[in-house]
């Protein structure tokens, strides 16, 4: 109804917002840590004792650029309720040493890519520099989230009158066509001198960085009926966004034994395998410790845990629907996509899928399917990976997009609000398992 759309698009205004403030994976666990603390989180370091309360939410950040929060239940822990996503999306990263003089007369900044992305989508836009740089304090060394908002660097094209074929296949080579252009040969030393300027330092107080390139772009809702909305790291963003306000909004009973997790990794675009990724230890040692402080074991907790990983998927193309299964191509504002691969690319199998789905329609969340076509290699997602290290049932769920892993994506304006909605019902149901197989839901909520 009107009710349903105006509160889907003030969402949407709200990711929008949150997109723009999250310009790499630091700056989007700065502001979930933000967040989280203005709600009353807790803030914990791996290297201090846990002393945790029932009915208190604590988080945990690694590398500044992963976080894992959760809320104690107010009875003894019996599961854990996990909502998984991540934050870093494909861009370029900066080389250490990043300024390369060209033609005698322009400065450009030397990149590498990061994760896969649509290299022609970087053409032409306006361009910035973001990530963090660790500043010496006399014998201290400090990390600090850095953004610089301004217009700064752009990849310009080669006009087609230079490149007669960019028409018919231009294959792009990263080395040479996608370097940014900063400025002219007098503005040697310059980016070095804003980052510190951003930092709130001196130049010679840096002593290291990591830094990319961001879309500048900013997101924007249009379509008839303001149906649709673009941004950039839609993927996935969409989705650390919506865990994070259903885990923030989901009141479980008292009489509830689930302890709510909300986790969002980095280095998904680059398989995960890194101390801060949904393949490192990181969420099998914060869950350990939940269990170790709370006197229960770790191995019953998770026979009837449950995790979400959320990571967008593929929405089928009103140009090429040829591209999608016929049978499993979901649409954008069609609801939560759930997403399965019989090489287990997703960690969806028919018990998942079939609580889910239940819990989706408890909140009249619509379910979508996905599968690649047969004949396509599809993507992975990091439920899959996680689950290699702490195992627990675990369904792949997404939201339908398009241009995934371009610089500016597009999405559903209903689907952020379906998300939030089937996430907070997920955080309030207890999910009970026996040994014969069979699971129960049972709706936990203090309303």
């Amino acid at each position: 109804g009107i009710l349903m759309k105006q509160a889907a698009k003030q969402m949407t205004t709200e990711l929008i917002d949150f997109i723009a403030h999250s310009q790499t994976a630091f700056q989007c666990v700065e502001s979930l840590s933000a967040r989280l603390t203005a709600e009353g989180f807790t803030h914990l370091h791996d290297g201090d004792d846990w002393t945790l309360e029932a009915g208190k939410g604590y988080f945990v950040t690694r590398n500044l650029s992963a976080i894992v929060a959760f809320r104690m239940p107010k009875t003894t822990p019996t599961a854990f309720r996990i909502t998984a996503s991540h934050s870093d999306s494909p861009t370029f990263a900066l080389k250490d040493a990043y300024e390369s003089e060209s033609c005698g007369h322009y400065l450009r900044l030397n990149t590498e890519r990061y994760g896969g992305m649509i290299l022609s989508s970087w053409l032409d836009r306006p361009l910035s520099i973001a990530g963090r740089v660790v500043v010496r304090e006399d014998d201290r060394f400090v990390a600090r989230p850095v953004a610089l908002d301004k217009d700064l660097v752009l990849i310009p094209n080669v006009a087609i009158h230079q490149n007669r074929a960019v028409n018919d296949g231009y294959k792009y080579n990263p080395a040479s066509d996608m370097m940014p252009l900063f400025g002219d040969q007098t503005a040697k030393g310059k980016l070095l001198a804003e980052i510190a300027e951003a930092a709130g330092t001196a130049k010679e107080n840096i002593v290291s960085s990591d830094l990319y390139l961001y879309c500048r772009t900013p997101g924007t809702i249009w379509g008839a009926d303001d149906v649709f909305f673009s941004a950039p790291r839609i993927d996935n963003l969409m989705c650390a966004y919506a865990t994070l306000r259903a885990f923030l909004a989901a009141s479980p009973a008292e009489s509830d034994g689930g302890v709510s997790v909300f986790a969002v990794f980095d280095n998904e675009a680059t398989g995960s395998e890194t101390k801060q990724g949904a393949g490192s230890a990181l969420l099998r040692d914060i869950l350990s410790r939940i269990a170790e402080e709370t006197e229960t074991d770790l191995r019953r907790l998770l026979a009837s845990s449950f995790m979400v990983s959320a990571d967008n998927g593929h929405a089928k193309h009103p140009n090429h629907p040829e591209l999608s299964d016929a049978q499993n191509a979901p649409y954008m504002n069609g609801g939560v996509v759930i997403k399965a691969n019989a090489s287990q690319k997703y960690a969806t199998e028919a018990l998942s899928r079939a609580l889910f789905s239940e819990i989706c329609a408890r909140a009249g969340v619509p379910v979508q399917n996905f599968a690649n076509r047969s004949d396509v290699l599809g993507g992975s997602t990091l439920g899959s990976i996680s689950d290699s290290r702490v195992p627990l049932l675990t369904v792949d769920i997404g939201m339908a997009q398009l241009a995934m892993h371009s610089c500016y994506e597009t999405a559903g304006t209903l689907d952020t609000l379906y998300l939030v909605n089937a996430c907070k019902e997920f955080y309030e149901t207890e999910i009970s398992s026996s040994a014969d197989g069979c699971y129960t839901l049972v709706k936990k909520s203090a309303q």
